[in-house]
């Protein structure tokens, strides 16, 4: 890959982002059209009825993509300024996917407080939210104390990675035959991506079994170093209340997803895993075992979060299309009902399904489309 291109091409154009105006001014009498006198009658109908916002201004179709840059890609900490170029791609791929306009907004703080104040503050310009790389556990605070802001929120590194996880175990299941409700599920990773995937596959996937594991092994009753997070997590996980370490979560489970580090299981680990193995090993760069290696162990599915690989699981699934649904829709939260439906629509984008082919391709704009359209026949 020449990243070496994409320096020049950034600094050459100034960032990715430009703002265009959707009015020509070649006249006195277009001045007059999109600004004084006549705006004052716009602004004067949106005083009486603030919703009315959503039909005459930039609220009908603009997202802020917000981040404190505490948790950029597999960057970590690298603060607001080096967080824009990341901000800035995710605004163009909205744009490109499902025609939502967006607009980059890193902040130059990292108290949870401030953020949500702030967000509360920005929102009567925005029809939406999406919180973006902002570290664990305070997204979860910060997510939840702006759910009732008018407009949606929804931090994608929770939910759109969760949304695209459950369609590919729904296909998955189709290709192996196996029912997912008698599977057993090892989740590695406990951060925000790990957390909103566990607590979206027990509520709508209800397997027989889910076991949590983070950097000291599997999640049980038995941990004396769990945070309140976590500890919330045992009351859908673990019913047997196993210990132990990765390797001993694995031993007789039908899925694994890695949303943690790279390198951190074998073929070995694989062996011990119930036949049809699926193995969804999204650690970036590095995933947690290389696509060779856990076919080598028996898997049959393996699916990664790198495109040069078969079976890239990726949010980009997920996020253009449920804005623009929500856009459309004039939607106020981004619901479980919601989130489900997404899914549902990213699978069925694949007419057939195979163990190299369970997700749709992130820059088929159809998959935008069906996604936005589940969302708005939701809230008729």
């Amino acid at each position: 890959m020449n990243c070496k291109r994409s320096l020049y091409l950034h600094k050459k154009s100034g960032g990715k982002l430009e703002i265009k105006s959707k009015f020509e001014i070649k006249s006195k009498e277009d001045l007059s059209m999109a600004y004084t006198p006549c705006v004052a009658e716009i602004s004067s109908l949106i005083a009486k009825d603030k919703k009315l916002a959503s039909d005459y201004t930039i609220k009908k179709n603009t997202i802020a993509v917000v981040s404190d840059g505490s948790a950029v890609l597999g960057l970590g900490d690298i603060g607001a300024e080096a967080a824009i170029p990341v901000m800035e791609g995710k605004a163009i791929l909205f744009k490109e996917l499902a025609n939502v306009d967006a607009f980059p907004i890193c902040l130059a703080t990292q108290d949870p407080e401030e953020i949500i104040q702030t967000v509360k503050n920005i929102a009567p310009v925005f029809g939406g939210i999406n919180l973006e790389d902002i570290s664990a556990p305070k997204c979860f605070y910060i997510e939840k104390q702006l759910q009732n802001i008018g407009i949606p929120v929804m931090h994608d590194d929770q939910h759109g990675t969760a949304i695209v996880v459950i369609a590919a175990l729904l296909n998955s299941a189709k290709i192996i035959k196996k029912d997912l409700c008698s599977m057993k599920i090892v989740i590695v990773g406990a951060g925000a991506a790990g957390t909103a995937i566990t607590k979206m596959i027990a509520l709508e996937l209800n397997p027989k079994d889910i076991l949590v594991c983070d950097s000291k092994g599997i999640i049980s009753k038995e941990r004396k170093d769990l945070n309140p997070m976590k500890k919330k997590l045992l009351e859908i996980t673990n019913k047997n209340n196993t210990k132990g370490k990765i390797e001993d979560a694995l031993l007789d489970a039908d899925v694994f997803i890695g949303v943690s580090k790279g390198g951190l299981i074998n073929t070995q680990m694989i062996k011990t895993m119930n036949s049809d193995a699926i193995i969804f090993a999204m650690a970036n760069p590095i995933p947690e075992i290389m696509p060779d290696e856990a076919k080598r162990g028996g898997a049959s599915i393996v699916g990664t979060g790198r495109s040069d690989f078969p079976n890239q699981i990726n949010n980009v699934l997920a996020f253009p299309g449920i804005f623009r649904g929500l856009l459309d829709s004039k939607a106020t939260k981004v619901t479980d009902e919601i989130k489900i439906e997404a899914a549902r629509a990213i699978a069925n984008c694949v007419l057939n399904p195979t163990v190299n082919n369970i997700l749709p391709n992130p820059l088929d704009k159809k998959v935008s489309k069906a996604i936005a359209k589940s969302i708005k026949h939701l809230r008729k």
